[in-house]
C-alpha cells in the first residue's frame, strides 16, 4: 500500500471566483463551511495574522484533536494550505483549492494529499481515504457554495 493519498472533490458555485477566494483565504471563516469544525464546536481556536504565512491553530475533543494549519500559497485562481495534525495521530497534509471560471460560476476543486503514517496505513486497508475524506470535501465543498451564495 502506498504510504501516500490523494482525494480530489469539485463542485460549481453560482459566484465569481473572488467571491470563493474570499471565503478561503481567512481562517476565521473556515467556521462557516468546513465540516471539520463539526467535530467539536468548543474547541479552543488560534488565529494569526492574514493571507500567505497566517495560520490557526485548534486544540479540541479527541473527534477534533490538535494541529495547526498555514496558508502558504495564494493566487486568484490557487489556495494551499498545510496542515499539521498533532492528535489525536501526528499527520501532514496540504489542501489546494483550485478555482477556475466556468459559465455559471466557479468550479472549486478541493484536493487533499498526505502521507499516511504505519498506523494510518492499516486503517486505510479496511477504508480507504477516499471513502473516509472524500464525503468531508462533499460536505466542505456544499457549504462553501451555500455561503458564498447567501452573501451575494
Amino acid at each position: 500500500m502506498a504510504d501516500t493519498y490523494t482525494v480530489t472533490r469539485e463542485t460549481v458555485v453560482a459566484a465569481p471566483p473572488a467571491a470563493v477566494l474570499e471565503r478561503l483565504v481567512d481562517f476565521r471563516r473556515w467556521r462557516d463551511w468546513s465540516p471539520f469544525e463539526d467535530l467539536d464546536p468548543d474547541m479552543q481556536r488560534t488565529y494569526d495574522g492574514s493571507g500567505v504565512g497566517s495560520s490557526y491553530a485548534w486544540a479540541g475533543s479527541m473527534k477534533a484533536g490538535a494541529g495547526r494549519m498555514e496558508l502558504t500559497d495564494v493566487s486568484a485562481t490557487r489556495v494551499v494550505v498545510e496542515q499539521e495534525n498533532t492528535k489525536p495521530l501526528r499527520s501532514r497534509s496540504t489542501s489546494t483549492f483550485t478555482l477556475t471560471e466556468v459559465d455559471g460560476g466557479t468550479r472549486v476543486t478541493w484536493a487533499g494529499t498526505g502521507t499516511l503514517n504505519r498506523l494510518m496505513r492499516v486503517a486505510a486497508r479496511v477504508v480507504p481515504m477516499e471513502k473516509v475524506l472524500g464525503p468531508v470535501f462533499e460536505k466542505g465543498l456544499t457549504r462553501l457554495g451555500e455561503q458564498v451564495q447567501r452573501v451575494r
